[in-house]
């Protein structure tokens, strides 16, 4: 295929065509993500059992509830954007960054820190330390994926460059924020209430 025959492939395809495509897109992405965590999940169940570390319980509490906060404000920028009110879409997509960053430095800044397990501990490899880690590693990884995905969205609203017939960019960021949010629902439980907390301060 010639490159002038696949640019007019490309012309040819419609709006509406485009926006289903993308929107596929983005599902199978979101599919293979979840079967990343689900494996993740299983293995915490693997290796901890019953049991689970003493971790810090309002912590866990306050951070949970601010990544559930934040799906809120985003879901009402998308609304917004809908309606064509960009005023409350900025306003509500910063403060779903805002929220955002908050749950990272409560994870990574304080929860690692503070947590009694590491994942090597006296020079030996800790269980306890590995799974939390790398589960909540790994989702934070993911969270600052969608604040950076949220920021550059914020950016180019603030240029104009979403409307109430062209929104695709907003839907598909929100749609990955709440996916991270969900995941977070599911982890929460398994890290910090499920099964026998053992180790200093049970």
């Amino acid at each position: 295929m010639t490159a002038t025959t696949q640019t007019h492939h490309q012309e040819a395809i419609s709006p509406a065509r485009r926006l289903v495509m993308n929107r596929v897109g983005l599902w199978m992405f979101i599919i293979s993500e979840t079967f990343l965590f689900s494996g993740i999940l299983v293995s915490r169940f693997y290796l901890w059992g019953g049991t689970r570390p003493h971790l810090n319980q309002l912590l866990g509490m306050s951070v949970t509830l601010i990544l559930v906060t934040s799906s809120f404000f985003a879901n009402r920028a998308e609304v917004a954007i809908k309606y064509g009110d960009r005023k409350v879409f900025l306003r509500s997509i910063l403060m779903t960054i805002l929220l955002g960053l908050l749950f990272l430095v409560g994870v990574v800044g304080m929860e690692w820190p503070s947590a009694p397990v590491k994942p090597t501990m006296d020079g030996e490899f800790n269980v306890y330390g590995a799974v939390l880690f790398f589960m909540t590693g790994m989702h934070a990884f993911h969270v600052l994926t969608g604040v950076v995905l949220l920021a550059i969205v914020a950016r180019l609203g603030a240029r104009g460059h979403f409307h109430a017939e062209h929104f695709w960019g907003v839907e598909a960021a929100v749609i990955y924020w709440h996916f991270v949010d969900v995941v977070w629902v599911f982890f929460y439980p398994a890290l910090y209430l499920m099964g026998t907390a053992v180790g200093p301060g049970h």
